[in-house]
């Protein structure tokens, strides 16, 4: 794999029954790069995310994570995911915990740190995401876009090397949706490589190095936001962005 791609995704294809959601996707992603994914719902996008970590194994294709590949059935796919931070679209946090408690958990049982050093980790990724003051809360008494945040902490603690985020602002009001919008910005100017499926097309032209552009299971265009955005190649992709921009703004 090349030195300054951590992510190689070759010909990654996944079908359910009759219904071809992915076919032959093929993107690289490099080191401290963020890619944006966008497209109309259904079209494979959050699937894509999920094979890339075997979430949902793929039928067909490869995937690296630097020269590690995902996809080897002999490969330690829970080692390899302690190192892509996954933050999904609704929260996915333990009720029973705190947000401190959710942070930490991963920290002493799956990298067998101390208790000690699980809470210091897990203190300092709260505070980094603006939540100190709120670490002794359970989910059901912090907002959506704090529970969201609580996710982000909880996948930054683990050190990983890439983030993906699988429309993390789509459940919450649109109040609390800048809340998370800003702790990612945050990340991306901290130099986080990350692949983000959205629809936040303010924060693709903002932060994005690259936009892609995916319809029924194919790559339709990829390009830097200030071409995909303003002057996209593809008539579909055009036709979407003025959609898009309609609903959402940006």
């Amino acid at each position: 794999m090349g030195n300054d791609n951590i992510l190689t995704v070759k010909e990654l294809s996944k079908a359910f029954g009759d219904n071809r959601v992915l076919d032959k996707i093929s993107f690289t992603v490099e080191r401290g790069e963020v890619v944006v994914i966008i497209g109309p719902s259904g079209t494979g996008k959050s699937t894509l995310l999920r094979c890339i970590n075997s979430l949902t194994p793929p039928d067909e294709g490869r995937v690296w994570l630097d020269d590690r590949e995902i996809t080897d059935k002999h490969s330690d796919i829970n080692r390899i995911r302690q190192d892509i931070g996954f933050v999904f679209q609704h929260f996915a946090l333990f009720n029973h915990l705190t947000a401190l408690g959710n942070v930490e958990v991963g920290l002493y049982k799956v990298k067998k740190l101390s208790r000690e050093a699980a809470r210091a980790k897990a203190i300092e990724e709260l505070t980094r995401v603006g939540l100190r003051e709120h670490m002794e809360k359970y989910p059901a008494e912090l907002s959506g876009g704090q529970q969201q945040r609580v996710g982000i902490a909880r996948s930054l603690a683990m050190d990983p090397k890439i983030m993906m985020f699988d429309e993390p602002t789509s459940a919450l009001d649109p109040e609390l949706t800048g809340e998370v919008l800003t702790v990612m910005k945050d990340l991306a100017r901290a130099g986080m490589t990350m692949v983000v499926v959205s629809h936040e097309i303010g924060f693709a032209r903002s932060v994005a190095d690259r936009i892609v552009f995916m319809e029924d299971g194919h790559i339709v265009e990829d390009g830097p936001p200030e071409e995909i955005l303003k002057s996209a190649k593809k008539e579909r992709t055009r036709e979407f962005l003025h959609k898009i921009t309609e609903l959402y703004g940006g």
